[in-house]
């Protein structure tokens, strides 16, 4: 018992990871030109996208895009009583449109894709809100923040929350 508390009570974030944004700049590069698109060439409104890139980085556990995406949705205009409860938004659906509560719901059946399959069902609920086009858009949104998310955990990118004093 003593080694594997040992292990657990040892900060593993501590080990020295690649920059991958150094190590390789053609992938940072494509990585960003996905982001770019997303973020700039749809017609998705940006609140959407950011409450997309938080709940993603969510259910994938990525400190660093969390903290990212919590500021720019606040920036965006969603309240902190409503960014508190994006977690839990199927208690709260009150509080999200019904774009948005539609654009939660594919966000966590195509992130959580080896489990869910993308279901006929929950394809069917996404199409009902979105156009083809957006509901495509929407779902290389998804893909994208997948992807930069795989990327913050794997080489352990921190958040730009500081410490309280």
């Amino acid at each position: 018992m003593g080694q594997l508390s040992n292990l657990f009570n040892k900060d593993f974030r501590t080990m020295k990871r690649a920059n991958w944004f150094t190590v390789s700049p053609e992938g940072a590069k494509a990585i960003g030109a996905l982001h770019h698109f997303v973020t700039t060439g749809t017609a998705l409104p940006a609140k959407l996208i950011h409450l997309v890139f938080l709940r993603v980085s969510q259910l994938n556990g990525c400190a660093h895009c969390i903290d990212i995406h919590t500021r720019d949705v606040i920036e965006e205009g969603m309240s902190v009583d409503t960014v508190v409860l994006v977690p839990v938004w199927h208690e709260a659906e009150y509080l999200f449109s019904e774009q948005e509560r539609a654009a939660l719901a594919w966000a966590e059946e195509v992130t959580r894709v080896s489990e869910t399959h993308a279901s006929d069902a929950a394809y069917s609920a996404a199409a009902a809100a979105f156009s083809e086009k957006d509901l495509v858009d929407l779902t290389l949104t998804i893909a994208a923040m997948n992807a930069i998310n795989r990327l913050g955990v794997s080489f352990r990118l921190k958040p730009r929350a500081k410490a309280d004093a």
